[in-house]
């Protein structure tokens, strides 16, 4: 298989993982009521092989979760979504947030914790918070409509799961565009028995930001809904297009178009780089990086200049340890990178990929002259390598064993109307099960991600962990670029009703987003 490519080269990623393409509005607007009586409705209509439709049973889901691993131990905690006004860049900006931040608290556990949470929602509208990468209770998975009631304007609600599997993972809210207001924050489970091998651990967060600053994440939504008709009238001296479109991003690496929309604030940790976050360290201590991409529309391309990183996990699992001098991550994927220490101070850059910006973190020994970020690079060469081009860890590795079934998903849609969807249909609440994924459990399922689109897709797939093709990364979402195709394993143990869908906020808002469905 190939691995990591110099810059300058279009990445093909391995032989197993890529081909040649052959030849909401939230959930649109539906009333809990209608939405409830939909998915009655669609447990028992015809499925697509024309059999009754009969869905997984909450036994079924509550099995699954007593059999996950139980320490014994809980783990409580509290958010509290709610409006605020924060400081970015030093001005004020008036925006959501958990417990009166932009990132939201740090929550950790260990393998085999239950974790609970407590949410008391001061928003003045319905929200919902999903656990992005973990495996859990179908119930716990925070899709409004889907898996659970909306938690109405000053409503409460308590999440409670184990912790089934170690790594970096985190959550945010799945209502919606408000994942883009900074309702989002980390979440790490520790593995007791995992050898320590760093000094320091730096849990970071990416974002891509503009509300409060040049509009809302519905002007952006409003504006890109138009299409190319909202291309015109341009501001000079931008990227192009509207107000807020992003024209004239381009990325080689991710295999043209890179992004949609234009951003004032690339954002680390929830500081710009007017006020980066520092981590004080020595010479010669070792880093672990927990890096995650909360943004809603940029792929981030990080690393530190002159200094190698050694890539050790992927969306929380680990993968053969490779070295690079950059890692690319899309909406909504994690890395963990092992990083020594030189002398001085270490600018850890997020260049947002194909746009212009920068996010910036910093490390200190306390000697050397302080980094100026208008003197960085503008750009991060060298060896550059992203989750989906990785091999698993042999440990995480999938037994071998020939899939029980096959779904093929052709990503589709342009920005010509913004009419993004899956297999040529724009998701709708009012049949949530219309071009459903069946699966069974206990069978291996593979997904054939077909990108006919011109623009590259994060897919992520909820309640579960994939494998990229026979030995890639363990992972749950997955970088799809534009003519190619990805091919995806999992085990189906986990029963439930799944969404998956592409992590650009904008494109799944749009009806980039499907249901992954265990029947009886």
């Amino acid at each position: 298989m190939n691995g990591p490519h110099p810059e300058g080269r279009h990445p093909q990623g391995p032989r197993w993982l890529v081909g040649p393409v052959s030849s909401r509005r939230g959930f649109l607007g539906l009333s809990l009521a209608a939405a409830s009586a939909a998915l009655l409705a669609a447990c028992t209509s015809p499925s697509p092989s024309g059999a009754t439709r009969v869905l997984s049973s909450d036994d079924a889901v509550r099995a699954a979760e007593a059999a996950r691993p139980s320490s014994g131990r809980t783990v409580s905690a509290r958010l509290d979504p709610a409006p605020l006004t924060a400081t970015l860049d030093g001005k004020p900006v008036p925006t959501w947030g958990y417990n009166g931040a932009v990132n939201g608290p740090l929550l950790r556990g260990s393998v085999g914790d239950r974790l609970e949470v407590a949410l008391a929602n001061g928003l003045p509208e319905p929200t919902v918070v999903h656990w992005h990468g973990l495996a859990l209770a179908n119930d716990q998975d925070g899709v409004e409509m889907l898996t659970q009631k909306e938690i109405a304007a000053g409503g409460t609600f308590g999440y409670g799961f184990r912790l089934a599997h170690p790594g970096t993972y985190w959550y945010h809210s799945h209502m919606e565009l408000q994942r883009e207001r900074g309702l989002y924050g980390p979440l790490v489970v520790d593995d007791p028995s995992e050898a320590k091998d760093s000094d320091h651990e730096w849990v970071i967060l990416l974002d891509d930001w503009m509300d409060g600053v040049t509009g809302s994440p519905e002007d952006v939504l409003n504006e890109l809904s138009q299409g190319m008709g909202g291309m015109m009238g341009g501001r000079p001296g931008g990227q192009g297009g509207g107000p807020y479109m992003g024209m004239g991003s381009v990325s080689d690496y991710l295999g043209g178009d890179a992004g949609d929309v234009r951003y004032p604030l690339h954002l680390f940790n929830g500081r710009t780089p007017s006020e980066p976050d520092t981590l004080r360290a020595k010479a010669g201590d070792r880093v672990r990086l927990r890096i995650i991409n909360a943004a809603g529309d940029t792929a981030y391309r990080v690393g530190a200049p002159g200094v190698k990183l050694t890539v050790t996990h992927t969306d929380g699992y680990p993968v053969e340890r490779t070295e690079a001098d950059a890692v690319v991550l899309g909406m909504g994927e994690r890395i963990d990178a092992l990083l020594t220490v030189p002398e001085g101070w270490t600018p850890l850059m997020a260049r947002p990929e194909g746009k212009t910006g920068l996010a910036l973190g910093r490390i200190s020994t306390g000697t050397g002259k302080e980094p100026v970020p208008a003197a960085l690079p503008s750009r991060l060469t060298g060896t550059v390598v992203d989750g989906g081009q990785l091999a698993a860890a042999p440990g995480v590795r999938l037994a071998q064993r020939a899939a029980d079934r096959t779904h093929t998903v052709r990503l589709t849609g342009s920005m010509m109307a913004f009419d993004w969807g899956l297999n040529g249909r724009r998701f709708d609440m009012a049949n949530p099960y219309d071009g459903a994924l069946e699966v069974r459990q206990g069978e291996r399922v593979r997904i054939d991600f077909v990108n006919e689109s011109m623009m590259w897709h994060p897919m992520h797939l909820h309640g579960h962990t994939f494998q990229v093709g026979d030995a890639g990364a363990r992972k749950d979402t997955v970088i799809v670029r534009p003519g190619q195709t990805v091919s995806v394993l999992f085990d189906a143990d986990n029963p439930g009703q799944w969404l998956y869908h592409c992590h650009n906020a904008y494109h799944a808002a749009r009806g980039m987003m499907g249901v992954l469905s265990y029947m009886r």
